[in-house]
């Protein structure tokens, strides 16, 4: 796994890519504080091995690892990262769990495509000509993978709504109404089938909203609100515990959001 790192006048500003239910980070490790999140993240350590810390297992060395939803961790790292945010109801995500050659404490270790992951993610930014917004869908179908997913439909029309219109109030009785479901039946199979919760989930698509606005050029503030948090501190509370980190000095950082679609180019861009 030794790949080498490349210099730093070759490699991409750090960036995060968003599709509709999942997400890429490509970059720096951002000193992630413990945190637990709404959906699968597969970490991979682009120059070197990292930590990842976990009751399940105490502290283990690794190149690769896939968390779990609603599990706290926290990941140490001094190189280059790449996580994928993955939604834990999609097809991607088993094929992603089974990418994980062993398991512990519902953490996934080792990716059977971890080499090719690694020299792929280590090869952004090379040459002028290089199209980064394929680059990133290449690679995240190398990590995260494209299988078929067995998911309830009911549940799958649960997640669409709560996709297409994240800030809305909707609560459970009413989105359970809209998919023929009673409310207890519809949280069962919500939890069984998107791996996470009702709530949790509404939260991650709220997440994905905000990103969106700000890559088109809102301030925090204003995407939060229109996302459907209660306040600026509601949002940023809610993202540092879902990320380590706040919205805020993510943006410091210098990271780009690109908006990503796997027809074409992306659509709009952020330099924070």
């Amino acid at each position: 796994m030794g790949t080498r790192p490349l210099p730093e006048t070759c490699r991409i500003p750090a960036t995060v890519w968003l599709w509709a239910g999942h997400a890429l980070y490509h970059g720096p490790s951002l000193r992630l504080d413990r945190h637990s999140g709404a959906v699968l993240c597969l970490a991979i350590g682009l120059d070197s091995t990292f930590t990842v810390e976990a009751e399940a297992f105490g502290a283990r060395s690794v190149r690769s690892v896939l968390v779990p939803p609603r599990t706290p961790h926290r990941i140490i790292a001094e190189t280059r990262m790449l996580f994928c945010y993955i939604d834990p109801g999609s097809p991607r995500a088993g094929a992603c769990r089974a990418r994980m050659t062993e398991f512990t404490g519902g953490f996934g270790f080792v990716h059977d495509h971890e080499a090719a992951v690694i020299r792929l993610g280590s090869e952004f930014g090379e040459g002028a000509q290089r199209n980064l917004g394929s680059d990133a869908v290449t690679l995240f179908d190398l990590a995260s993978g494209a299988g078929r997913s067995a998911m309830d439909p009911r549940i799958a029309a649960a997640t669409a709504i709560l996709c297409a219109d994240p800030a809305a109030p909707i609560t459970a009785d009413q989105l359970a109404a809209a998919v023929h479901l009673s409310k207890s039946r519809l949280l069962h199979l919500f939890a069984e089938h998107a791996g996470t919760t009702f709530r949790r989930y509404r939260v991650w698509a709220r997440m994905l909203a905000v990103g969106r606005a700000v890559a088109e050029g809102a301030d925090l503030t204003t995407a939060a609100t229109h996302a459907g948090f209660a306040s600026p501190s509601h949002f940023s509370d809610t993202f540092h515990a879902m990320f380590g980190l706040t919205a805020t000095d993510l943006l410091s950082a210098g990271v780009r959001i690109v908006i990503e679609e796997y027809s074409g180019p992306h659509r709009a861009e952020s330099t924070g």
